[in-house]
């Protein structure tokens, strides 16, 4: 701003002084003062010295304009010679490149923060632009994932690695990270992958972030077959134990009759019952076995395009005696009588009956049970449907806890549904979630 000032105040002097001298000129002529004509060489003088004020400030502007785009901001411009007003401007454009060499330094100091930040995140970070494909960022973690030193171009990626490009290839539009597995020379992982699109000054950047979640992975499904095993351990020594100390009764039994012939007839009839039992608890132990082995048979999904008012038609008139009988309500609400989802019906159809049978359970004490079937979107476009009931809601202690394989509060309940349920939402590659306040309601949430 100074120095706009300046350069003003000179260059108006200079005019005005130019000025003043031919107005002078012009009245010494119309008043015919001839030695007024005298003027005439100042007025040379002063023209000559205002075109040299021009081209020198033109110059020294030339000269600042070509430090700037040169980025040559280790010039200075002379502040003890010349005239003032150049001087001046010196001082200006010094003041200028000052400024702009510190906002240089700081922006290279927050580059290179950033540098060092993600070259330290165990997080995979590649980004590069989508119109010529040029990687303009990959860090250590990615390179030490991948096994790659480098990519100067991401189409690379095709020829080092086609399997993880076309993973890639298929996420970008999605909008969704999804965990894929990575192999490479070193071996396979699995990663979660997320990727996202930006624009910056009209030029489109694609990145993807990598994260290994092997270590995640292997930890979750050692507490799942901790949880698996304390289950099966406990089903198993319900049946067992009884059986075993039933089968050490009968033995004594045996023994008895041997030594007393006479009241043999009397042992065997109590023997009979003994036997029975044993029989009967062996067979709950093969139809547990049996159902853990149903329990991972389900492993490919027939999909097809599944219309939701059809289907919620379907478990109407399934569930329709029991409800009735039981006089219990259920709602349906389609927000979208055309809405559709790709799955396997027969399968999803069975998660429904699942969760609509529990509610019903959960419902039976109430005065006014109620059941509500639901279809709609998420707030990011996703397929979602809910069974909600009324009933009498789960306990916290065991929310994280139903899911697992044989766990039931139930007596009759074999703890399968709700495992069944899970494992065929997350064939569909989606999942399902649970809301309950206890003694009100609860909400299953099935996400696609």
């Amino acid at each position: 701003m100074k120095l706009s000032i300046n350069f003003l105040v000179q260059l108006t002097l200079r005019l005005f002084l130019l000025l003043t001298a031919l107005l002078v000129l012009a009245w010494c002529i119309i008043s015919k003062w001839w030695y007024g004509l005298l003027l005439i060489p100042l007025i040379i003088w002063q023209f000559v010295r205002l075109i040299n004020f021009n081209r020198k400030t033109i110059r020294e502007f030339e000269q600042f304009t070509e430090t700037i785009r040169f980025h040559d901001f280790s010039r200075r411009f002379d502040t003890k010679h010349g005239p003032k007003y150049i001087r001046k401007l010196h001082a200006g454009f010094n003041e200028i490149s000052d400024t702009i060499t510190a906002v240089n330094r700081e922006k290279e100091m927050q580059y290179r923060y950033l540098q060092q930040i993600i070259e330290l995140v165990d997080t995979g970070i590649i980004s590069y632009r989508t119109d010529t494909d040029e990687v303009l960022w990959m860090n250590r973690s990615l390179k030490e994932l991948l096994n790659i030193p480098s990519l100067k171009n991401f189409n690379t990626l095709s020829q080092r690695n086609p399997a993880l490009f076309e993973q890639l290839q298929s996420l970008i539009g999605d909008g969704h990270g999804a965990v894929i597995s990575v192999t490479t020379n070193a071996g396979s992982s699995k990663v979660l992958v997320s990727g996202g699109t930006f624009i910056m000054e009209n030029t489109e950047f694609r990145l993807f972030a990598f994260r290994n979640v092997n270590e995640a992975l292997d930890e979750a499904e050692s507490k799942a077959w901790q949880r698996l095993l304390s289950v099966m351990t406990h089903e198993i020594m319900n049946s067992v134990a009884p059986i075993s100390s039933l089968a050490e009764t009968l033995k004594n039994l045996l023994e008895r009759a041997k030594n007393n012939p006479i009241d043999s007839d009397e042992i065997i009839e109590d023997i009979e019952p003994g036997i029975e039992t044993i029989r009967r608890r062996s067979e709950g132990l093969l139809t547990f076995a049996e159902t853990y082995r149903n329990l991972s048979k389900i492993t490919e999904l027939n999909i097809s395009n599944v219309q939701i008012s059809t289907l919620f038609e379907h478990i109407y008139r399934l569930m329709l005696p029991s409800l009735s009988q039981k006089n219990i309500e259920l709602e349906m609400i389609l927000k979208d009588p055309l809405m559709t989802i790709d799955a396997d019906a027969s399968l999803i159809e069975q998660v429904l009956i699942n969760l609509i049978v529990n509610a019903i359970d959960a419902v039976k004490e109430k005065t006014e049970p109620h059941i509500i079937l639901s279809a709609g979107f998420t707030q990011n476009k996703r397929p979602i449907l809910k069974v909600i009931d009324n009933g009498k809601g789960i306990p916290e202690e065991i929310l994280d806890k139903i899911f697992i394989p044989f766990f039931s509060t139930r007596k009759s309940g074999n703890g399968i549904g709700l495992s069944l349920c899970k494992q065929i939402m997350m064939l569909h590659k989606g999942n399902v979630q649970v809301q309950s306040i206890e003694g009100e309601e609860t909400c299953f949430c099935l996400l696609f």
